[in-house]
């Protein structure tokens, strides 16, 4: 697991109550005083003799340690944040003594938290909802943005429920469009609040190029999904929302997160999206992580993921029958039906992807979504893990043809 933060950073320095700042990384130790000043230099020890332009850069992240007396604003990182690097941008708040990640330039997971506030309240949610004033949130989501490097591949936009943020939600889309418009833009996003045609209007206005909302539906039963999202009436706002969405042009994913409460009527979501929603760009089928709100829940949630294999077998073949673009996230291959495993992507972000240690022989452990090592997803695993060993697996009798 890959640390994305530190609490216990020593900062050298730095004038009392200074107030954060948001920089991009560089490891280039000979960049012009007015360019310097809005970058953190990284390296690895601190110069002995003092330079007038080392004193220019915003901030100076040391991988080793600091000699008392240092004239610069310095500050001393943990060994968990040692792999900082150029091109990456990080969040750095004396107060605390915090450093976060909040963009890694070799990852291909990257996403920017924009509120913790939320309109629905899942059985399973991961990153649960507090209701609190992280207005703060917007200005710091279009500085990372402005400074994430041109030609990054994608970006996600997560939270909480990111249009609860209004014109700052739209005003986060507005800049990436400006700063990041080849950038694909990920908008997670329960798709509440697009049952407003207004609102959907407003997003088409934006007119980002390069966008896709990704919007969780977890039943064709209205009150099978309301339960799930704990909010009467999330499902016709859902519905009108996608719809709405697709009236002006935006394209959606679908998210089905599979578990005791979702998964018995797979086929019948399936069914329900081919009759009224094929026009979405594909349909995603995602593994349970064991983490905040599932942790309470888990005895309603949790299900062995081997259970469900024959449903989540006919559900994506109902939709790939249709056309639908179908994907499968978060699980692991031995525990998937053989056609389905042709739709699975390994889809969990790098700095929460794990493997167990009985997978180490596996042959194809490359192509294998693995697991989260978030909460307790690494102690509660299907019981039929399995690794693909050609010469001693045992093959279960219906991958027998």
């Amino acid at each position: 697991m890959i640390s994305l933060y530190s609490k216990t950073c020593e900062f050298i320095n730095w004038e009392e109550g200074a107030e954060p700042l948001i920089l991009p990384v560089t490891e280039n130790p000979s960049l012009p005083k007015v360019v310097a000043k809005k970058y953190a230099l990284v390296c690895d020890r601190i110069p002995d003799k003092p330079t007038d332009s080392l004193a220019s850069y915003g901030a100076i992240l040391s991988r080793g340690s600091v000699k008392s007396g240092s004239l610069y604003r310095v500050i001393q990182l943990p060994a968990e944040l040692s792999y900082v690097k150029s091109s990456d941008v990080v969040r750095l708040n004396p107060v605390g003594g915090e450093v976060r990640m909040l963009f890694r330039s070799d990852s291909d997971h990257n996403s920017i938290l924009v509120t913790e506030r939320c309109n629905s309240f899942c059985l399973m949610c991961s990153q649960p909802p507090r209701e609190i004033d992280d207005s703060y949130l917007i200005e710091d989501a279009c500085e990372v943005i402005k400074n994430v490097p041109r030609g990054t591949a994608s970006l996600g936009i997560t939270g909480g429920e990111p249009t609860l943020l209004g014109d700052g939600f739209l005003r986060i889309v507005r800049s990436a469009a400006r700063y990041l418009p080849e950038t694909h833009l990920h908008v997670l996003t329960n798709g509440r609040s697009f049952s407003e045609r207004a609102i959907s209007a407003a997003l088409k206005d934006v007119g980002h190029p390069n966008l896709v909302l990704g919007i969780p539906l977890y039943s064709d039963l209205p009150e099978r999904h309301d339960f799930v999202v704990q909010a009467a009436g999330a499902f016709e706002e859902t519905i009108r929302g996608i719809v709405n969405l697709r009236r002006d042009g935006q394209k959606v994913e679908l998210r089905v997160v599979i578990h005791k409460q979702t998964y018995a009527r797979l086929p019948e979501l399936a069914r329900f999206i081919v009759r009224n929603l094929a026009f979405v760009e594909h349909v995603a089928f995602m593994g349970l992580e064991l983490t905040g709100f599932t942790k309470a829940n888990f005895g309603a949630l949790w299900i062995d993921p081997y259970e469900y294999r024959s449903e989540l077998d006919e559900a994506c073949r109902i939709l790939q029958s249709a056309r639908v673009k179908t994907m499968v996230y978060n699980h692991q291959l031995c525990v998937l039906s053989p056609f389905v495993r042709e739709l699975s992507v390994n889809s969990i972000s790098d700095w929460k992807n794990d493997y167990l240690e009985k997978c180490t022989p596996c042959e194809r452990k490359n192509d294998c979504g693995g697991f989260f090592s978030t909460g307790f997803s690494l102690e509660k695993t299907s019981d039929h893990i399995s690794p693909f060993v050609s010469s001693n697996r045992i093959i279960p009798s219906e991958e027998i043809a």
